[in-house]
């Protein structure tokens, strides 16, 4: 069971994100950024095995435009408004291609640009910064409405979440380990300040689930 932090504060909101299920890409491990690619038969299944928590029904929901993450909600049973802000990071001309490729291309300097963490620019894209950027001014929204929010959306942005809540600057690993079969857990002050709630409450009854 998950923590409810506004039973200790009603000064706080909560931010729920989950996921969008995997697609082809994801199984091709190829990067997808803003490309709207949708489910793959297996991500399908996949989600129709997922069961939002109770307790989070009850949120203003929202999802990405893409149609992976508006097919994710539908499968889940929500009736989100569309939210620009959650859109996948951009990874320009990077999209559509796998990490190998991309080693063959740059060669040794590909390994220096993951170096720059949050301030990685593909070619044609945005930075993890941008991303974070844009996801706080979404944030500031949803503490000024004072509603609890959930939303279905990618990696990018909830790895955009832990960064706000921690302070990541995305060169090491994550300070947070993620399970992608899951709900995660933000509480947001007033101010807009961000802090991890709980991450990885299983969508799946506990069930252990490999990455995507």
């Amino acid at each position: 069971m998950f923590l409810s932090i506004s039973q200790e504060s009603n000064r706080m909101v909560e931010i729920v994100l989950i996921r969008h299920g995997p697609t082809e890409w994801n199984e091709q491990k190829r990067l997808q950024g803003q490309s709207d690619i949708p489910l793959s038969a297996k991500g399908r299944e996949r989600v129709k095995s997922w069961k939002i928590p109770k307790e989070f029904l009850k949120f203003d929901w929202v999802v990405s435009p893409l149609s992976r993450a508006k097919e994710t909600a539908l499968l889940l049973g929500v009736s989100p408004s569309i939210e620009p802000a959650i859109i996948e990071m951009d990874w320009g001309n990077w999209e559509g291609r796998t990490g190998e490729e991309l080693r063959e291309i740059y060669g040794k300097s590909f390994g220096h640009r993951k170096k720059l963490g949050i301030d990685l620019q593909p070619e044609g894209g945005e930075s993890p910064r941008k991303v974070r950027e844009r996801v706080e001014e979404w944030v500031l929204k949803i503490a000024s409405t004072k509603k609890s929010t959930g939303a279905v959306a990618h990696q990018g942005i909830i790895r955009a979440m832990i960064s706000l809540a921690t302070g990541w600057n995305m060169i090491n690993p994550s300070p947070e380990r993620i399970n992608w079969d899951s709900v995660h857990l933000f509480t947001i002050k007033k101010n807009g300040l961000v802090k991890i709630g709980q991450l990885n409450i299983s969508l799946n009854n506990g069930k252990p689930s490999n990455s995507f």
